[in-house]
């Protein structure tokens, strides 16, 4: 029985899919779900007047987004919103929370942009005190 999972959005449509996937999951009655965000840190090298990534959430974008899944489930919930690099954070989110399992997706990366930008996905299976259940998208 599951006590404490990890869920990693990103506030893409797939993440409504990886937050779906908890309904097949056997959650004790008193488990307790971590909706988490990691934000990326800023690119030390782009140049102040490029514009950011849109597909980047804000910290008060983050919280809303969270927040929407939150009230959609009937676990108890805590918000998690974290600067940093995402394998990182969600492996000391981890740690913190005492997780029994990660639930997260993958990008879908291959070949050459896989080695250089590397899997989050790939990096969390490796370091992390816990299960791993990596979703993949579903064609829609």
């Amino acid at each position: 029985m599951l006590n404490v999972i990890i869920v990693a959005v990103d506030g893409t449509k797939f993440s409504q899919q990886i937050v779906g996937t908890l309904a097949s999951l056997k959650i004790s009655a008193q488990g307790k779900v971590i909706l988490s965000h990691v934000i990326p840190p800023p690119d030390d090298l782009a140049a102040a007047d490029r514009p950011h990534n849109p597909e980047i959430l804000s910290i008060a974008e983050a919280e809303e987004v969270l927040a929407a899944y939150k009230t959609q489930l009937p676990y108890t919930c805590t918000v998690e919103v974290v600067t940093g690099d995402p394998a990182i954070e969600l492996v000391r989110l981890a740690h913190i929370y005492r997780a029994d399992l990660i639930i997260m997706g993958n990008r879908g990366l291959t070949g050459l942009k896989r080695i250089i930008e590397g899997s989050v996905s790939s990096q969390v299976l490796t370091e992390a005190p816990c299960s791993v259940l990596v979703v993949k998208a579903t064609s829609s």
